[in-house]
């Protein structure tokens, strides 16, 4: 049971770095702090003042920054340097009690479920921000918050739990992405349209041009123009 509970809390702090690093470090430094959970040794760090500080901190600052349309889309790309890393670093914080073979898995699947949830969070942020209203970013990203606090919380207390809502979790991700880079793409086609107003004049007036000059098929070949004409020579005379 040990062994789930380690696995179930390296895999709950890379899934939920993904989303909200900053409220995952928080989380689990005070949790450790008061003596709520029993941190491995690798991660007793976070349970230092100063760490807790600066998380909460930068929580701060993307807690407003996270909830502004275009603002959030940024930010996440920035944090594409951040969260992804930072998460397999934790995961493998996390499992190291199990052994250096398991800390160096940890890693991996570590960095790859951060990778998948921050992918998820940002790609649909980018559709989202189409609205042109800025409440579908407020309601996502409380429930984005919630979901980091809930699911960790889960993981730390419920291991078996979040095992399995890690499962649905994984499979929804997997089914989300490719719709979601669809819809990423089909918005940048229509935003290049948008400023390019479809075919460029000049391009256009080529393309009509090169039409309207082409042969229907079967017709004879004119003269080119650089072919020269045959001269024709007066009767009677004759080479000297």
């Amino acid at each position: 049971m040990e062994t789930v509970s380690i696995i179930a809390a390296s895999l709950g702090v890379a899934w939920a770095s993904g989303i909200n690093l900053y409220a995952a470090v928080v989380m689990l430094g005070l949790m450790g702090t008061t003596g709520s959970i029993d941190l491995p040794p690798d991660l007793e760090i976070l349970t230092n003042p100063m760490v807790i500080g600066a998380a909460g901190l930068m929580y701060c600052v993307e807690f407003f920054a996270d909830k502004i349309p275009g603002v959030d889309t940024v930010w996440d790309a920035i944090h594409s340097f951040i969260r992804i890393p930072a998460g397999a670093m934790l995961a493998a914080g996390a499992i190291s009690p199990l052994g250096p073979e398991a800390e160096f898995a940890g890693l991996i699947l570590g960095g790859a479920l951060s990778a998948g949830s921050h992918l998820t969070k940002a790609g649909s942020r980018v559709i989202i921000n189409t609205s042109p209203e800025p409440f579908t970013n407020w309601a996502a990203s409380f429930g984005e918050d919630i979901l980091v606090v809930g699911g960790l919380w889960t993981a730390l207390n419920h291991p078996i739990l979040f095992l399995v809502l890690l499962l649905g979790i994984v499979g929804l991700m997997i089914w989300l992405l490719p719709k979601i880079w669809r819809g990423i793409r089909a918005l940048f086609i229509k935003i290049s349209r948008f400023f390019s107003n479809g075919t460029p004049p000049a391009k256009r007036e080529s393309a009509s041009t090169t039409s309207g000059s082409r042969e229907p098929p079967g017709a004879p070949a004119t003269q080119s123009a650089h072919t020269p004409n045959p001269v024709i020579q007066p009767h009677g005379s004759s080479d000297s």
